[in-house]
């Protein structure tokens, strides 16, 4: 069977499975209440760093979810937009794909360009642990301006209206990279609360505005603008970190944040 395999699996996370679900099963202890959100920010650095942020945004989903995750990523290798048709796999074991929501997306798919691509792969295992029922449709974006993400949001809108799909949506990305922690966080905040409040323009405006070097800035807006056509009007920053937190280094750290889009 074609599938995508493991690319990062013993960098980014555990390619042990015991390894793997001990370390999720601990991320996932203390993650709190689902807040029964449509759409979520995650990050996707290694799980040592950024892996109890990514769990606190998979915990605001209801546990008994069983639809299609559309799953957002940005493309760290300049490729352009593309989806995957094929199953991942993870060590916990095969993810589905949802192959009739991705053809209905009209979107080209291109494995060669998923193959490498680390933005997507690191949510895979948590979805396979907390919700072990779903499928995915992973979606790459490439060129990350508003009118990209429009566009994108509107095939996702269209796609759902032509398949009547039940989906949760998830942005993968990381906020400022490699400054101080405390420029760090003032820079990230300042670009979420612009989320919070739904002004994705005033988001881009934000990031321009102090050079925010968050690398999925285009998948979060397009999961935002998707979200808000199917109904959602709130977002909630429900936690923010840095690597800093992990190895004691503020002098140059990588920002995440959970953000809930309910």
């Amino acid at each position: 069977m074609k599938l995508r395999p493991c690319a990062v699996s013993g960098m980014f996370y555990p390619g042990d499975p015991d390894h793997l679900e001990q370390q999720l099963a601990k991320f996932f202890s203390d993650a709190g209440n689902p807040r029964k959100s449509m759409g979520v920010v995650a990050p996707h650095a290694g799980y040592v760093y950024s892996g109890r942020v990514t769990a606190l945004s998979y915990a605001s989903i209801n546990t008994g979810f069983s639809g299609t995750f559309i799953l957002i990523g940005p493309s760290h290798r300049g490729f352009e937009t593309c989806i995957s048709m094929v199953p991942w796999e993870t060590p916990l074991g095969i993810v589905d794909n949802d192959n009739e929501l991705g053809m209905a997306l009209n979107i080209d798919p291109d494995e060669i360009s998923h193959q490498d691509e680390h933005s997507l792969e690191v949510q895979v295992p948590f979805i396979k642990y907390r919700f072990p029922r779903a499928r995915i449709t992973p979606i790459m974006m490439g060129r990350q301006d508003y009118r990209s993400a429009q566009v994108l949001s509107e095939q996702i809108n269209g796609a759902l209206k032509r398949t009547g799909r039940d989906v949760r949506i998830i942005a993968s990305s990381d906020f400022s990279h490699y400054v101080h922690a405390d420029v760090a966080r003032d820079n990230d905040l300042y670009a979420i609360e612009a989320l919070n409040k739904f002004d994705i323009p005033e988001f881009y405006r934000r990031i321009g505005e102090r050079n925010i070097t968050a690398c999925g800035y285009g998948p979060i807006s397009a999961m935002m603008l998707t979200c808000h056509e199917l109904g959602s009007r709130k977002a909630e920053l429900i936690h923010y970190a840095t690597s800093g937190d992990v190895t004691g280094d503020n002098s140059a750290v990588v920002g995440y944040a959970a953000v809930a889009v309910i």
